[in-house]
């Protein structure tokens, strides 16, 4: 058995749990990492052995490396993934895949082109909450409403690429996670609207953040989604709720709720640990055997394509009908269609 070559840009959690499981898998070995400091590159490739790159670029062009794996800021996934590809190498990136639409399409038409691996990283789609709504979804009927809340709070607020615009992007972009998961459960989004706030810290960061978004779908169902973190907020909460005319389905945390007139029941959950082996193993197994992944990059780009419909909203502050809407630099009208 060939065993895969994986090249790593990046030193934080995800990157981490990537390395610890190629280091128990005998199908793919960790040959390369770059990070943002090389104080943080050393004492990475001190734990999980690699060799030490000064620079990204290093990476992709290393002749052992096969699949480069892009982990690091959320304003360099774009033109990594694109670079890797030119080198032919395959990509495995965390979600976004760009922060900018057109690039993001660019790329996987790139990959598309050239036959080469594209894979953009949805963990949320393996985890126990989303089975859990995938599995009661046919029990609530007609859905017509539902809610996600994301809040941290976080004083002070840490001065990290997370908390900066053009490093993070436009929240809803940076956490496409929420999207892609009301996508694979609803269907097309018709119209959106959002409204944001930031408190400033200079030289791009900020201090806290909040957005609200409306999502009306071709189906018939009105979504509300509220993120916000640090400073001006004052609460830990992740809520999500779906409801239909049948019953609805309720999540505080990991508890979750089945609701009908006739009863509740609860939602037992399994542990939420291991998603990014789970997405590994799914990667690996669809390099050495064919299996099917479970997402596509299609998907996740129908997502960021509505995140970017949301922050035109943000900006302009008015509804964007998805339908009549084509972003700057495609093929179609390159003015999107606004509704009062």
């Amino acid at each position: 058995m060939t065993t895969i070559g994986f090249g790593l840009i990046g030193t934080g959690y995800a990157a981490s749990r990537r390395a610890e499981y190629l280091a128990q898998d005998p199908r793919g070995r960790l040959v390369a990492v770059a990070g943002h400091t090389w104080d943080k590159v050393q004492q990475f490739v001190g734990q999980y052995p690699a060799e030490a790159c000064t620079d990204w670029r290093e990476v992709i062009h290393h002749p052992d490396v096969d699949i480069v794996i892009v982990a690091t800021v959320n304003a360099l996934h774009g033109e990594i993934a694109a670079q890797a590809l030119a080198a032919g190498k395959g990509v495995l990136v965390e979600y976004p895949l760009a922060l900018d639409y057109t690039q993001a399409e660019q790329v996987v038409q790139q990959a598309r082109a050239r036959g080469l691996f594209l894979h953009v990283e949805h963990i949320e789609l393996l985890s126990p909450i989303h089975q859990a709504l995938r599995e009661v979804l046919p029990k609530l009927g007609r859905v017509t409403y539902g809610r996600s809340v994301n809040l941290v709070a976080q004083y002070p607020a840490p001065r990290k690429w997370t908390y900066h615009r053009e490093l993070f992007g436009f929240p809803f972009t940076a956490g496409l996670a929420r999207l892609n998961r009301l996508l694979d459960l609803l269907g097309p989004v018709a119209w959106v609207f959002c409204d944001e706030a930031f408190e400033d810290a200079g030289d791009g960061y900020y201090r806290s953040c909040r957005c609200n978004a409306q999502l009306g779908f071709a189906g018939g169902a009105f979504v509300e989604l509220t993120y916000g973190k640090g400073e001006c907020i004052w609460e830990d909460r992740r809520h999500f709720s779906l409801h239909g005319d049948q019953g609805g389905v309720i999540f505080e945390g990991d508890q979750g709720e089945w609701i009908t007139p006739t009863q509740q029941q609860p939602i037992t959950l399994s542990g939420r640990q291991g998603l990014f082996h789970k997405d590994m193993t799914c990667v690996l197994d669809h390099l050495t055997q064919g299996a099917p992944l479970y997402t596509t990059p299609e998907k996740s780009l129908a997502a960021l394509r509505v995140a970017t419909a949301l922050q035109a909203s943000a900006q302009a502050h008015q509804r964007v009908v998805l339908a009549e809407w084509d972003l700057p630099g495609t093929v179609a009208s390159p003015q999107p269609a606004w509704e009062d």
